[in-house]
Order: structure tokens, then C-alpha cells, then sequence
């Protein structure tokens, strides 16, 4: 753990609240630093103050303005143009005609196509190359899928930074890394919901529940197969029910002038794909993935960033501690695949291989709105939500799933991207 901090505090000149929150999982918290490393610092197609000014722009989509103030003090550390923080209107027309390709992915990665790619490689005067357009949508979807982190666990500014802080008194909306990082949690804390005041009894009860369906949805697995007409079936089903969950009741509120001067079309928020009667078709992982067709494209024009994505997405995915909660050895794999199919349903994309029932019998609906305000309107994340799914496990074993959380997304916006590049290419 010192090791990872002294690198960290090498590497970025800081040891951040994210940093201080990702180290209760020490082997992907080295892996995402190297990876922030090679994409922040090394050799890559784009200049270092790019680098930083598309992180402010990705940021800024999720009004996430801590990502934001971070990168703008990186950008001017680089060398870059006081000017461009001023709007994105006084940035280099290259990288204001990236605010299309940043909006949609951000928001609805699902209606990325070729001519949006098009229309940013064949500008002729500011036209991005294939290798520098790989290298900045790689950017901002890891920085759309911090900014879900960021909110997911409630991370707050540094002490020396603007609202900033060393303690803060509870409220609904705000959370303290103090309350994290200090592991302020156990057996015996009580969470409030909406409901009152929630006993240590009925959480214990709640995680021998899940356990238990665990087990039954493991018998029906080893007993029968359902057919692939079912299976594709159920996928339907829950893409369409995962419309009716609610990212928040809270109403919405307008980003700050300091944030969203770093992007335009400031009302284009998610919205669920199949709104409206427009169907989008469904994204089968058969005929373009990750493992077949994105870690080559990404590692063939910008190279060992396929190598060092994979390896994150992989730590996050196999990540376990054979624990749940007061458990011990326990098998999680199914768990965390609900949980990783879940987000990928929610994008449209589909595996063939899995049977969308299970979803519903382990994620409960409180666990399915924090997922999906995390992943899709991490701004509406609120500590009532946080709060409020798997109360009785640790905080570490909540952060943990905000690591499914990012790298899913992360991974869905790749695929539509990088599809999209594909059949540019093609």
C-alpha cells in the first residue's frame, strides 16, 4: 500500500481522495494508476495539454467538478492556454468539434455511428488522425467513468482545494471520504433510509437472503439450460425494465457556470434507448467485443493502451475476496456478472451466453437505482442511495462494486465507439 502511495505522490505530484478510496483494493489501484499514467504522461498522439483539456471536457459532461479543477490545474501545469478555460469556444476548433462525439457518449453511446467519426477524421483543416481520435475517446471514457466513481463514493475535494474539507456534518446529498476512509463501518452501524431507521437484524437477513438465492439460481444453472430463444427473451425484458428505474427523485439541477463552460447543449442528458418508440437495435457482443475486436484495434494505432485497458477491466471483473458481507468463502463470480450484465443491458449490449433472469433475482430494485443513477446520471447520486443497497456490507465491499460500476461503462462506451471506428475503416 506505501508503494502504491509514494508512486501515486511521484506520478501526479498528489495523493488524491481517489487514490486514498481505490487503496482498499490495492492490486486494481495499480493498475489504474499505471494506466492514468500512460495515458496522462507517456508517449501518445496527443500534446499534454490536450490530454488534461479533453479530461476537463468529459468531466464536465457529469458537472463532476472536482475531475474538472483537478485537470485545469494539470492543464496549466503543461503549458496550456489560460484562454481555452474560459469556454470551450476559445479552445482549437480540433478540439471543439470533439463536443459532439463527448455529448454522445457520455449520455447515449448507443447512437454513436461511422459519420460522426467521419465528420471528425475528414475535416480537412482541423481533422483529428485515427490514432489521435483513438487516444481521446479512450480519455473521455475514462474520465465519463471517474466522474461515475467520484460521485459513486462520494468523494469530496481535498483540504487545500475549494470546498475542501476535514470533517462535514452528515447530510442527504454529501458524503465525507473521511467516513470511507476511515472504514467508519461494521456490523453494528445502523443505516437510515427513507423508511426510518433500519435494524441490524433485518440487514443480517437481507444478505442471507441473497446468498441463499445465490445458491438456488446455482441448482437451477446445474439442473437445466433455459433455450436461446428464452434467454433472448429475458434480455428483452430486462433492457426494457431497466427504463422504468429512476435515477432520482431529486430535481435536476443546472450545472454551475464554471463547469459548464467546458461544454455545449447543456440539456442533453441520458435517456433510456427505447423512449418514444425509437428501438435501438440490440448490441450482440458475438459480433464485436472487446476481447475480439477492441483491444486489437486500440493496441494496433495506440500502442500497449489495449494491453494496459484489458488488464484493468479484467482485476475489476475477477476481483474477489471470497467474502460478503460477515461471509466467508463465498463464491461471488455470479454476483459480479449480474452486476457487470446489468450495465450492459442497460447500454443494449447483449451476451448470448447469459441468462438475464438471474438479474432480477440478485440485484433488488434500491441496488438497481444506484447502479443506474452511478453509471448513467452520476451527478443524481445521493448518500440516501449510497446508503440504502446491501446495508450491512463494508464500505470497501461498496467501493468494490463501484469498480464493476466504471469498468463496465467504461467498457460499453469503447464498444460503440470503437464499432463505429470499425465500420469507418471498413
Amino acid at each position: 500500500m506505501h508503494t502504491l502511495f509514494a508512486d501515486s505522490f511521484a506520478t501526479l505530484g498528489r495523493l488524491d481522495n481517489i487514490t486514498l478510496v481505490m487503496v482498499f483494493h490495492p492490486q486494481y489501484l495499480g493498475s489504474f494508476l499505471k494506466t492514468q499514467h500512460y495515458l496522462l504522461q507517456m508517449d501518445g498522439p496527443l500534446p499534454l495539454h490536450y490530454r488534461h483539456y479533453i479530461g476537463i471536457m468529459a468531466a464536465a459532461r457529469h458537472q463532476c467538478s472536482y475531475l474538472v479543477n483537478l485537470h485545469v490545474n494539470d492543464f496549466l501545469h503543461v503549458g496550456g492556454d489560460p484562454k481555452w478555460l474560459n469556454g470551450l469556444e476559445n479552445a482549437p476548433h480540433k478540439l471543439q468539434n470533439l463536443g459532439e462525439l463527448n455529448k454522445i457518449l457520455a449520455h447515449r453511446p448507443w447512437l454513436i455511428t461511422k459519420e460522426h467519426i467521419e465528420q471528425l477524421l475528414k475535416t480537412e483543416e482541423h481533422g483529428w488522425s485515427l490514432a489521435e481520435l483513438i487516444h481521446a475517446v479512450v480519455l473521455l471514457t475514462h474520465y465519463h467513468s471517474l466522474a461515475s466513481f467520484t460521485f459513486g463514493c462520494g468523494i469530496s475535494p481535498e483540504i487545500h482545494c475549494e470546498g475542501g474539507h476535514t470533517f462535514k456534518l452528515p447530510s442527504v446529498s454529501n458524503y465525507c471520504i473521511c467516513d470511507i476512509t476511515n472504514g467508519n463501518h461494521g456490523v453494528d452501524e445502523a443505516h437510515v433510509s427513507p423508511a426510518g431507521s433500519i435494524s441490524t437484524t433485518e440487514s443480517f437477513c437481507e444478505v442471507e437472503a441473497l446468498m441463499e438465492k445465490m445458491k438456488k439460481l446455482q441448482e437451477c444453472r446445474d439442473e437445466e439450460e433455459a433455450s436461446q430463444e428464452e434467454m433472448a427473451t429475458r434480455f428483452e425484458r430486462e433492457k426494457r425494465e431497466s427504463m422504468f428505474v429512476c435515477c432520482s427523485e431529486d430535481e435536476e439541477s443546472a450545472p454551475t457556470r464554471d463547469v459548464s463552460r467546458h461544454f455545449e447543449d447543456t440539456s442533453y442528458g441520458y435517456k433510456d434507448f427505447s423512449r418514444h418508440g425509437m428501438h435501438v437495435p440490440t448490441f450482440r457482443v458475438q459480433d464485436y467485443s472487446w476481447e475480439d475486436h477492441g483491444y486489437s484495434l486500440v493496441n494496433r494505432l495506440y500502442p500497449d493502451v489495449g494491453q494496459l485497458i484489458d488488464e484493468k477491466f479484467h482485476i475489476a471483473y475477477d476481483l474477489t475476496y471470497n467474502t460478503m458481507a460477515m461471509h466467508k468463502d463465498v463464491d461471488t463470480s455470479m454476483l459480479r456478472r449480474a452486476i457487470w450484465n446489468y450495465i450492459h443491458c442497460m447500454f443494449g449490449i447483449r451476451y448470448d451466453d447469459y441468462d438475464y433472469g438471474e438479474i432480477n433475482q440478485l440485484l433488488d430494485r434500491s441496488f438497481k437505482v444506484y447502479i443506474k443513477t452511478v453509471v448513467c446520471a452520476p451527478e443524481k447520486t445521493t448518500k440516501r442511495m449510497y446508503d440504502s443497497f446491501w446495508r450491512q456490507f463494508k464500505h470497501s465491499e461498496k467501493v468494490h462494486v463501484n469498480l464493476l460500476l466504471i469498468e463496465a461503462r467504461m467498457q460499453a462506451e469503447l464498444l460503440y465507439a470503437l464499432r463505429a471506428i470499425t465500420h469507418y475503416m471498413t
